[in-house]
This record gives structure tokens, C-alpha cells and sequence, in this order.
């Protein structure tokens, strides 16, 4: 009798969830998002302090990324130690190194858009073109 009592709680707490969440209706609320507004202020602090280091780091980054084979962390660099580790017969670490190194074609991808989104943002409200 104590295991129906606990079968029916949770099948009524998991009906009761569902229906307030909108799950079993399967009504989705659609939020409307009203325009941010910035300050003058914080218009002039993020182009006067935030942009310029967000382009500082973009440009560091993408260089340590694209440097050769004797920049630590680079693409080359992480390719050059996986063929040590399948050299030295440690395949677990050459293959995770490849898969770091496949991954840095993502994060230069992901560091173009930032840099872009940048360029918009003091295009728009910087006076930089």
C-alpha cells in the first residue's frame, strides 16, 4: 500500500510540474525584449577602457593561436607535441592534444566575431570607423 501512495505523489507532482510550466499544453510564452539603453557614461567608459582591451586580447590570442611551433599553445605547437606523444608511444595524450588542436579553428572563429562585434560597437557609438 506505502509503494501506490508514493507512485501517486510522484505521478501527481510530475503532472502538476508539467502543467505549470506549460509542458503538457505545450504553450511556449514568447518574451518580448525591449532595447538596452546605455548611460553617455557607459558609453564612454566601454570605448574609452573595455573595447580597447577586448582588441588587445583578440589580437593576443589569434597570434598565440596562429605562431609556429615554438609558441606554447599554438596550433602548431599542440600538433608538434602530439607527434612527440605518438613518438614516445603515449597515444592517450597525442590524441588529446589533436583534439585541443582541432579546437583552436573553433576559437579562431568565435575571436573574428568578438573582434566584429567590437568594430560594430565603436562604429555605432565610438565615432570609429
Amino acid at each position: 500500500m506505502n509503494m501506490w501512495i508514493r507512485r501517486i505523489a510522484v505521478i501527481g507532482t510530475a503532472a502538476l510540474g508539467f502543467t505549470t510550466t506549460g509542458v503538457a499544453a505545450g504553450v511556449a510564452v514568447a518574451q518580448e525584449y525591449a532595447p538596452v539603453t546605455i548611460s553617455p557614461e557607459r558609453v564612454k567608459e566601454l570605448c574609452e577602457q573595455r573595447a580597447p582591451k577586448i582588441e588587445e586580447r583578440v589580437e593576443r590570442v589569434t597570434t598565440r593561436i596562429n605562431g609556429g611551433p615554438e609558441v606554447a599553445g599554438s596550433t602548431a605547437w599542440l600538433r608538434a607535441h602530439a607527434q612527440k606523444a605518438r613518438d614516445a608511444g603515449n597515444t592517450g595524450r597525442a590524441e588529446k592534444l589533436d583534439q585541443r588542436a582541432a579546437r583552436r579553428a573553433d576559437q579562431l572563429t568565435r575571436l573574428g566575431d568578438v573582434q566584429r562585434r567590437v568594430d560594430k560597437f565603436q562604429a555605432d557609438h565610438c565615432g570609429v570607423k
